[in-house]
């Protein structure tokens, strides 16, 4: 049975915080990762969640922007304390946090969504296209239990090993490959053109490891972000094998709070009706890909 959609993540705990910019640095072409001081949210947060940011004190633009959170950095007693977001440089409010100085304040709101299920496992493969490698560092290290998240009940160390496979259309694209090798991860690179790793597509690359797979007699999950053809392909790929899969939506969010409905999914669900629209702010952003109307 299809398991029930519930908005159990409303905003009603969120932190908004007002902080400087203590890293704005390009990690891959268009690529940049910013640092900033948010210790509420790191404490709390868990991986596959998001935060809104916008410039602070500036009405152009005004509307804030989705960022998965890429990284936890915790002082050094163990406390976490700041918080890494990836992003790509491509309309206004990208272009301006681009061009921001250090110190430049921005205004933060999170954390938000309902972050990846942490269900045990043999093998996690981490299934990644263009930007969507940043909602899956926090996820392979929980589960390795190389670092806690959240609640303290909430478990790690759930599978033993963890793979990543990446893709973009070039090489100067990949971004935080250092990050992943670094972390513990068996990590499987291609692009488009062949400039590094893999000439090949990432849904092949998944089928073909999960046909090598089929008999080890191992429990795998996978778990995807990216395009959403790309994801697709993915969960297809996992329904013909019987893998479990879920997948962290991109869909473009205006308030992130629930209240202005651009950001609705198709999404399955039991009773009369077969589908239904849900938002993908609070009854997301992850969902197990077979509820998804592709």
């Amino acid at each position: 049975m299809m398991a029930k959609l519930h908005a159990d993540h409303y905003a009603d705990s969120m932190h908004q915080i007002d902080t400087p910019l203590k890293r704005n640095d390009q990690i891959g072409e268009g690529t940049f990762l910013i640092r900033v001081a948010a210790e509420p949210l790191a404490r709390t947060l868990v991986p596959g969640q998001f935060v809104m940011i916008r410039l602070s004190g500036t009405n152009a633009p005004l509307i804030g922007r989705a960022l998965a959170v890429y990284d936890v950095i915790s002082d050094e007693s163990g406390v976490p304390k700041w918080i890494d977001l990836v992003y790509l440089k491509k309309g206004n409010f990208t272009t301006a946090l681009a061009e921001s100085p250090l110190d430049t304040h921005v205004t933060l709101w999170g954390p938000l969504g309902n972050g990846f299920a942490n269900r045990a496992c043999d093998r996690l493969i981490m299934v990644a296209g263009g930007i969507g490698q940043t909602p899956m560092l926090l996820l392979g290290r929980e589960a390795l239990g190389t670092q806690n998240f959240g609640d303290e009940d909430r478990a790690n160390g759930w599978s033993p090993v963890v793979e990543f496979i990446y893709g973009a259309r070039r090489a100067s694209l990949l971004a935080g490959v250092s990050d992943f090798e670094q972390a513990g991860f068996r990590v499987t690179l291609c692009t488009d053109d062949g400039s590094q790793g893999q000439q090949r597509l990432v849904p092949d690359i998944l089928c073909e490891r999960l046909e090598e797979l089929k008999d080890s007699g191992e429990s795998i999950r996978v778990v995807t972000c990216g395009p959403e053809i790309m994801m697709e392909k993915v969960a297809e790929a996992c329904q013909a094998a019987g893998v479990d899969c879920q997948v962290s939506m991109e869909t473009p969010m205006a308030c992130g709070i629930g209240i202005c409905f651009s950001c609705v999914a198709q999404v399955r669900q039991d009773g009369p009706e077969e589908w239904d629209y849900k938002r993908t702010c609070v009854e997301g952003p992850i969902f197990d890909a077979d509820q998804i109307c592709w």
